[in-house]
């Protein structure tokens, strides 16, 4: 006669056959598996925007709509992941961009773009962006200022220094070879999609096949640890927060283009979107976890989103508290996921 399995081999058999949950559970704690649940979101907001708008939301002018508004805050969100992968936060890159946009089109600028050529208006842009970065760098890394309070005065400061330069109006773009550039288009493309592909892909490498990406890792996972491994945590810190204000410089750029304008009122919220398509994309608010690709992603998201339901004819309040409901859902996720991990 066989004996019955013991409660010991009972319990065993359970542990070696671990349920499906906890399979879909690990397959979501790596990165194939977050960037296959980011796709996954993408294509059921298509499947909305097909279903609520008809043919008005699958046409190819809309797609591309999506994907010039997606390229501006992309580009941006690329520095923001940088500067939460190293374990920092910034609050000013929507006030970065405004000021940039309106230094690059004052009468001055652009009447050196005019005599001479257009990239001084290009290279006004991101000097502005970048240095405001590395006053931000600065402070924070030297100063020992928390981040959120060194980037919230960069916010305000900057976006009254807008003001101030532009005595609140809107500056018009009129160096018409800078807006045919950059607002063209390049084998039926915007220049502005094509601009944040390059953005995006040289954020990529730099992230994960260099050096530089390296430490940024390092920093943000364990700064001490960063340190007594012989980086230096400070100049790293610092030109974290650079990369973010070229990169915002890049984006003013690109709305300035767009918009044939530069004004003090752009780039208000870019803060909230770049931080939500960053942390939607995948990467860790407390730093030491980012992925370029899971942002473009999360930026695509949104923006989609943001199109459904302007084609639905719904309020930006909306929009705000679908974005809203979507940061806290990822951020816990987020926090199961880690939890899941530390305990296996």
């Amino acid at each position: 006669m066989s004996e019955a399995p013991s409660d010991t081999t009972a319990s065993t058999q359970a542990t070696v056959a671990p349920p499906t949950a906890q399979r879909a559970g690990g397959l979501l704690s790596t990165g194939a598996g977050r960037n296959l649940g980011l796709v996954l979101a993408l294509v059921v907001l298509c499947i909305v925007g097909v279903a609520t708008s008809g043919d008005t939301f699958a046409t190819g002018p809309n797609v591309l709509t999506i994907l010039r508004a997606a390229a501006t805050i992309g580009v941006v969100s690329i520095g923001m992941t940088f500067v939460i992968t190293g374990g920092g936060i910034d609050l000013s890159v929507g006030a970065m961009v405004a000021l940039s946009s309106v230094w690059a089109t004052t009468l001055a600028t652009q009447q050196l773009a005019t005599d001479y050529h257009w990239i001084f208006m290009v290279s006004t842009a991101l000097l502005v962006g970048g240095a405001c970065g590395l006053v931000n760098g600065l402070l924070i890394a030297y100063g020992k200022i928390v981040p959120f309070i060194a980037t919230l005065a960069m916010l305000a400061a900057a976006r009254g220094l807008a003001e101030i330069i532009s005595d609140r109006r809107t500056q018009i773009v009129n160096n018409r070879s800078f807006v045919d550039l950059f607002g063209g288009s390049l084998i039926g493309v915007p220049t502005l999609v094509w601009i944040f592909v390059l953005v995006a892909a040289a954020g990529w490498v730099v992230l994960n096949r260099t050096t530089f990406g390296r430490r940024t890792f390092a920093v943000g996972g364990n700064t001490e640890a960063a340190r007594l491994a012989g980086i230096k945590v400070q100049r790293h810190t610092v030109a974290l927060y650079v990369l973010a204000g070229l990169c915002c410089g890049i984006a003013a750029v690109m709305l300035m283009a767009r918009t044939t304008t530069g004004s003090s009122t752009h780039g208000q919220l870019y803060e909230l979107d770049a931080i939500a398509a960053v942390v939607i994309g995948g990467t860790l608010l407390s730093g030491g976890r980012g992925t370029i690709v899971g942002t473009v992603f999360g930026v695509l998201i949104f923006t989609t989103l943001n199109n459904v339901f302007t084609l639905n004819n719904l309020s930006f309040s909306a929009q705000s508290v679908a974005k809203g409901v979507i940061i806290v859902i990822a951020v816990l996720l987020q926090q199961r996921l880690a939890r899941r991990t530390t305990s296996s």
